[in-house]
């Protein structure tokens, strides 16, 4: 597919500035396919400031993540409040694309000026997020909305990244499907600022709060640390949502503008360095291959080979 060429920055710039979400979706696809006229975008969405509340929402598939994220746009949008979703789909390991069903899923918001949803395929990444998220995170903000919810592929344990993403993380979980096992082990469990036992309305629901709660006084705390509130929803009929949100902005409350800006401070730690891998990956792809074969011969040490690529001796 042939990349979208670049617009003239000014006219576009300023329909962004102006809260254009037309200019929001041409300035995302821009910075999706990483070109240089994203930059002027994605400088202005940083000036502006980070005012959203910032939330994940990450879990394994088939917890009704997707269900809970439209709950929460319409629990939002009741309060006035503007929403912006950026959903990341699983792509193809073979052809790159992605089903991008999220943004299937809340189409009846499709007509409010007040919510904007944007899916983006995972392009394999490991942690759940590809290496152009961030940016596209930070155009959302830049927009002037109040939440911007960050919905992940689900993966298990490997999702993590979303903890350095954003300022609040919602883990969502099942009952009677062994979530409540998965994630007490490490990793998943220790990212989790807010738990939402989804489908309460299913046998086993009181036993896996219990189990979360057990879970929790296990680690090591002491008087000042945060135990993920757990909160009992059933997504498809709006329950409990209030009270995710209720828990989400005590979390917010408790971090407080020092542990926000800490957390700020990690997004961006995490959005350089994996701008940094993409390009060192790109420079391998494109000028390794003579090297690869001299590694495969045995007539290059795999170390001497990648110290030749970062040094550009090639």
């Amino acid at each position: 597919m042939t990349a979208p060429s670049a617009p003239p920055p000014g006219p576009l710039l300023d329909r962004y500035r102006a809260g254009d979400l037309r200019a929001l979706a041409r300035a995302v696809t821009l910075a999706e396919a990483g070109l240089p006229a994203a930059r002027p975008l994605l400088r202005a969405a940083r000036e502006r400031g980070a005012r959203a509340v910032v939330l994940g929402v990450t879990g394994s598939p088939g917890s009704g993540k997707s269900t809970l994220t439209d709950a929460l746009i319409a629990f939002l949008r009741a309060r006035g409040q503007r929403v912006a979703v950026l959903a990341v789909d699983p792509s193809s390991p073979y052809s790159g694309g992605a089903i991008l069903g999220d943004r299937i899923r809340m189409l009846r918001h499709h007509a409010d000026e007040g919510v904007f949803v944007r899916s983006l395929a995972s392009r394999g990444a490991l942690g759940g997020l590809s290496e152009r998220t961030l940016g596209v995170l930070a155009l959302m903000e830049g927009a002037g909305f109040d939440w911007v919810i960050l919905e992940t592929v689900g993966v298990g344990q490997s999702e993590v990244d979303v903890a350095a993403a954003c300022d609040h993380t919602l883990l969502v979980l099942t009952p009677a499907g062994g979530d409540g096992v998965q994630a007490f082990k490490a990793g998943i469990m220790e990212i989790a600022d807010v738990i939402a036992v989804n489908k309460a309305d299913l046998p086993g629901a009181d036993r896996t709060v219990r189990e979360l709660m057990a879970a929790q006084g296990l680690g090591a705390h002491d008087e000042h640390t945060w135990f993920a509130p757990i909160r009992r929803t059933v997504a498809a009929k709006g329950e409990g949502i209030e009270a995710v949100v209720a828990a989400v902005e005590a979390h917010r409350a408790h971090l407080g503008e020092d542990g926000l800006q800490r957390r700020r401070e990690a997004r961006a730690a995490l959005e350089v360095r994996t701008l940094v891998q993409e390009r060192l990956l790109r420079r391998a792809r494109e000028l390794g291959r003579d090297l690869y074969a001299r590694v495969a011969r045995g007539d290059l040490d795999a170390d001497d080979a990648a110290d030749t690529l970062l040094r550009g001796e090639l």
